[in-house]
């Protein structure tokens, strides 16, 4: 059994230790918002928070989550609420396709909890190891933005 807190409830996995988080998260724990992309850290589609950080769980063993805190895009908001960039995320009209948005989310969660208060560039390097095939990253850039002004608020 591996013990870690997702989305701040303790959980117990009876999976193999070298099994992907990503699909501990997908297949063990039904958190599918996560999502499979390439597999080799080059989309980041399956990027979640671990320990505060954004990480690419296609990449993360489960062992090594072990003990840690990982949060999903399931886990982002207040139960019953948007988290302030899923919500700018929707003011902006974001998504398109939407696969890569969940990824694309919690890497922006990563980058504020970093910098509240990001540069243009600032955001486009942090950003740059997520993809969108469908090219929404001024959109995406303006939703990081308007999310980074509304959490000054809070």
């Amino acid at each position: 059994m591996i013990a870690l807190t997702v989305n701040g409830s303790p959980q117990e996995v009876d999976l193999p230790g070298d099994m992907p988080l990503l699909w501990a998260l997908r297949e063990g724990l039904n958190l599918t918002g996560t999502k499979f992309g390439c597999g080799i850290a080059s989309c980041g589609a399956c990027t979640v928070l671990v320990d505060g950080v954004a990480e690419k769980s296609c990449q993360v063993a489960l062992s090594d989550a072990a003990g840690k805190s990982i949060t999903t895009i399931e886990g982002l908001g207040a139960p019953g609420a948007l988290h302030a960039l899923q919500a700018a995320w929707v003011k902006a009209q974001v998504a398109q396709c939407g696969y890569c948005q969940s990824g694309q989310i919690m890497r922006a969660a990563g980058l504020l909890a970093e910098t509240p208060d990001p540069s243009d560039a600032e955001i486009d390097a942090a950003m740059e190891s997520n993809l969108c095939r469908c090219g929404t990253y001024p959109r995406i850039r303006a939703a990081i933005k308007d999310a980074a002004q509304q959490m000054k608020g809070l």
